[in-house]
């Protein structure tokens, strides 16, 4: 799984020109889940995401989590972040799961979430969204469960 992991004062979801869902102060989440991906990726990553010090603390310093802070969680899967660009312009998208993989592995993963964080909104699996934000910081990281060491 890679996450590309963005702290927010507001994100939104659109689908159809219709707003679908929408946080406040948070992490937006960019998920991609590739065809190798299982079960202890969502826990570890999961874990990860919810546990990482990105939040100022009183004295300014990045020290606080999104449990600390009692951020909200906006998740959007994104097949693209497994995109490969090595040979030609158009990228390759081999790696990525397909949905019969990755709907479980999304579901499971907005689930363990969920047992943490109140406010946990998700994109539409599949869906043409537009994906709107307003980056805090900006903060952005990315996570890649294969690269945990």
């Amino acid at each position: 799984m890679i996450a590309v992991i963005q702290r927010v004062q507001r994100a939104s979801v659109e689908i159809g020109g219709k707003l679908h869902t929408s946080i406040d102060r948070g992490l937006l989440v960019l998920l991609g889940i590739e065809s190798a991906d299982d079960q202890k990726d969502v826990d570890w990553l999961s874990q990860k995401i919810i546990n990482l010090r990105i939040f100022s603390d009183d004295s300014g310093k990045m020290n606080e989590s999104l449990v600390d802070v009692k951020g909200e969680l906006l998740v959007v899967s994104q097949f693209t972040l497994h995109a490969s660009t090595k040979k030609g312009n158009r990228p390759s998208y081999i790696r990525a799961a397909t949905p019969d993989v990755a709907v479980p592995l999304y579901q499971a993963f907005l689930e363990r979430l969920s047992q943490e964080i109140d406010v946990v909104r998700s994109g539409q699996f599949g869906a043409d969204m537009q994906v709107t934000l307003l980056n805090d910081g900006p903060v952005t990281i990315i996570i890649d469960t294969k690269n945990k060491v």
